[in-house]
């Protein structure tokens, strides 16, 4: 467990964070269970990881980001935790940990990703938290498929959507709690799960202890954390956090032009395609001679097909090698090799998933800061 002690004494321990630019947030190691992270909020957490982290395809349990949408309990008893299922159902459920680990257990390597994640590096800038590209993970995940819960509970005819929520709380009485939901079927897929485990531990209480929700190919903002409510519904979900909150324009890529006012939205909901270059850093100086370029990629709600690297800023490309696959809604390590010529160089990555979308050269924008995809740069010297 971790204690409230702790967590204040996280808080209180970095006086310097407020005195830096939201551009350049400071690094941290003082959140128990965590090594070097980027403090992007002291309370509730959110902490990013810094992209030198990816280099295996598994992000370590330390160094997997943070992000809570409300203060959170610090000390939650296993033996007297229970998740509830109710609502649209024949038999409501009252589970303890113990009693839903006597279910099929189930594994499958997803990412977690933050809707959000690279918000800061949008143009026109956008309010919010300001991540670069470490609001992600990748992480085995243990437990129990949702499907074998609500089967169990028994959902009745009518039943249209199943709602998620935890045990972080609003600050003040007016606000909206944190409410996720899915569709029926999605949530019976066979993929949807509840995991007590990341990387063959329990979850940390700051990664969502003792259980969480995990939706593969989707967004993190579905992955409900500390959950301990289902309820099934015989109506849309019309909840702060589905109606207004997460929202997208209703466009092929969930783009507009800025400044635009009243278009049609959606919630987002699948990630796309991306790839980071992990080993080599931004601005960084290199050699004048054959370079390793590799990182992590992504496929989105499909696998990985095929990863290409430019070192020429995307006027030629060359394929690169892909490391062992782990699943399809996982990260999956590239590696090349480019050969510069002196001076100033772009280096990217671009992914192809499984499904044929391949990553845009250009950049979309909307006001949440949502679904960054695009191809990215990182900006060396060969000398």
């Amino acid at each position: 467990m971790l204690s409230r002690r702790h967590l204040l004494a996280a808080a209180t321990a970095l006086p310097a964070a407020r005195a830096l630019a939201a551009s350049t947030p400071p690094l941290t190691r003082a959140f128990p269970g965590k090594a070097e992270m980027i403090l992007q909020r002291t309370t509730p957490a959110l902490l990013e990881t810094p992209l030198s982290a990816f280099q295996d395809i598994i992000t370590p349990n330390d160094r997997f980001f943070v992000r809570w949408h409300w203060p959170f309990p610090t000390e939650i008893d296993p033996a007297t935790f229970r998740l509830r299922v109710d609502g649209h159902v024949t038999r409501p459920l009252d589970l303890s940990l113990a009693a839903l680990k006597r279910l099929p257990r189930f594994e499958i390597t997803a990412v977690n990703q933050c809707s959000g994640n690279s918000r800061a590096l949008f143009s026109p800038r956008i309010a919010g938290a300001q991540w670069t590209h470490g609001a992600m993970g990748n992480a085995r995940w243990t437990g129990v498929r949702l499907r074998d819960v609500l089967d169990r509970a028994g959902a009745k005819p009518g039943a249209v959507q199943v709602r998620f929520s935890g045990l972080d709380e609003p600050v003040t009485p007016d606000a909206p709690d944190f409410r996720k939901s899915l569709a029926v079927d999605h949530a019976r897929n066979g993929e949807v799960m509840i995991a007590w485990a990341m990387n063959g531990e329990a979850l940390p209480i700051l990664n969502g202890f003792p259980l969480r929700l995990v939706v593969p190919g989707w967004f993190s903002t579905y992955w409900v954390k500390m959950l301990d409510h289902i309820e099934v519904l015989d109506k849309p979900d019309d909840n702060y956090w589905m109606a207004k909150a997460y929202l997208v324009p209703d466009t092929l890529d969930g783009s507009i032009a800025p400044g635009t006012k009243d278009f049609a939205k959606r919630p987002i909901s699948t990630m796309v395609p991306r790839a980071f270059i992990t080993n080599v850093a931004e601005g960084a100086r290199l050699p004048l001679a054959p370079t390793p370029v590799g990182g992590i990629a992504m496929g989105g709600d499909s696998g990985v097909a095929r990863v290409e690297v430019s070192g020429d800023g995307g006027a030629s490309w060359a394929e690169a090698k892909l490391g062992p696959d782990a699943g399809k809604y996982s990260f999956r390590r590239f590696d090349a090799v480019v050969t510069p010529t002196r001076g100033a160089a772009a280096l990217m990555a671009r992914c192809t998933n499984a499904a044929g979308k391949v990553q845009p050269m250009t950049g979309i924008w909307n006001p949440g800061g949502y679904l960054r995809g695009q191809v990215e740069t990182t900006n060396v010297i060969f000398a």
